[in-house]
């Protein structure tokens, strides 16, 4: 059995590779976090997904506290603990995992067309996490990284709180934001005022312009509809609702159809055709989707809109609240069909081309989660 001196070297030799590989233990502590979430994550408001926020939230800003207040207060002619190689990576850590966990959500409820400048914004912060952990000003970094986690937790949980999506929710979201970042800038300057105040401009700047920009997201529509999420969705020759399960018929389609060309129906004269959708919604969750179908003209070269069906979902069912929409007697051409909330919120868009036949049309049933 070693001695005590022993063991206390071998912690100090293993201590001190730490330094020399900082940028690789940060982007393997990020990629782990992710690695993680992806595991972990299955529903937005299950408790054990709330836990695993707020830890990271927790850990993230404790780190940040920490670091700030030894570089408040040690002489920089000292040298540093080896101890304190840990704290970039904890907070590498921590906000590896945030980002990577709002990836996942936000990407589940997002439909790239509308949600792609978020969603860019989402990546790119993930990967200059890592890039631009060097810079002079990393409490700022960190801060207004901080603040940006805050906000985009908000949003997705004060709406499984409030059981309500809308303006007045996601502006009681950024409050809330807000509020705990206030309280976090006052803990920082408590613990280190002087190197706070040589920041507190940077960190007011850098959250102000976060601030603006999530809410400019919001107001345009770019922002995903979270905790609302598009679970599945298809176009069918036919739908029926047998006790709790919903079958579905249609045509076999070639493995590239809906990523190449969008699938193809052939409809006999006097047949409707039915559009499905699962819709994800937290418990105790009730509100409206909308189904609008639109036909394109191709004189024009514009989506003509041709009927709007709202109906109600309850939340709650892993799978999504399932509902469904029909258009009797649709002309041939392309068709387009939008699933959105009822105040406007893109959830997700069902394309396809209907072709007439008068012929029976070989349709394979299948069962729709």
């Amino acid at each position: 059995m070693p001695s005590p001196l022993t063991a206390i070297k071998s912690m100090q030799s293993w201590l001190a590779w730490i330094p020399r590989y900082e940028r690789q233990l940060s982007a393997v502590g990020m990629l782990t976090g992710f690695a993680t979430d992806n595991v972990m994550f299955r529903r937005i408001d299950l408790p054990n997904t709330q836990i695993i926020f707020i830890v990271y939230l927790c850990l993230a800003a404790a780190s940040i506290v920490i670091l700030h207040s030894l570089n408040a207060h040690t002489d920089p002619d000292v040298p540093k603990p080896r101890w304190q190689s840990w704290l970039p990576f904890a907070s590498q850590f921590a906000l590896g995992g945030l980002w990577s966990g709002f990836l996942i959500f936000y990407t589940r409820s997002a439909v790239l067309l509308a949600s792609w400048p978020f969603l860019l914004v989402l990546a790119a912060i993930f990967i200059g996490n890592e890039v631009f952990k060097h810079y002079h000003s990393r409490l700022a970094f960190t801060a207004v990284l901080l603040f940006f986690a805050l906000f985009s937790y908000a949003i997705v949980t004060v709406p499984i709180l409030t059981h309500t999506v809308g303006m007045f929710t996601f502006l009681l979201s950024g409050f809330a934001a807000v509020a705990v970042f206030v309280v976090f800038l006052y803990v920082l300057s408590w613990f280190g005022l002087s190197a706070f105040i040589a920041s507190k401009w940077q960190i007011a700047g850098g959250a102000a312009a976060v601030y603006a920009l999530i809410n400019l997201f919001w107001f345009t529509g770019v922002l995903p509809p979270l905790p609302i999420a598009l679970a599945k969705s298809g176009v069918y020759n036919t739908i029926k609702h047998t006790g709790d399960g919903y079958f579905g018929t249609a045509e076999q389609q070639s493995w590239y159809a809906g990523a190449v060309s969008p699938p193809l129906l052939h409809v006999a004269p006097g047949e409707p055709v039915y559009v499905y959708s699962a819709v994800f919604a937290p418990v105790s969750f009730s509100m409206r989707i909308t189904h609008s179908w639109q036909r394109y003209n191709p004189k024009t070269r514009r989506w003509i809109p041709v009927s709007n069906v709202t109906y109600p979902i309850n939340g709650g069912r892993d799978g999504g609240y399932r509902g469904y929409t029909i258009k009797r007697h649709p002309q041939a051409g392309d068709w387009r069909v939008d699933i959105s909330t009822d105040d406007g919120r893109l959830l997700g868009r069902v394309r396809f081309r209907i072709d007439p036949t008068v012929a029976p049309v070989n349709a394979v049933e299948t069962k729709l989660d």
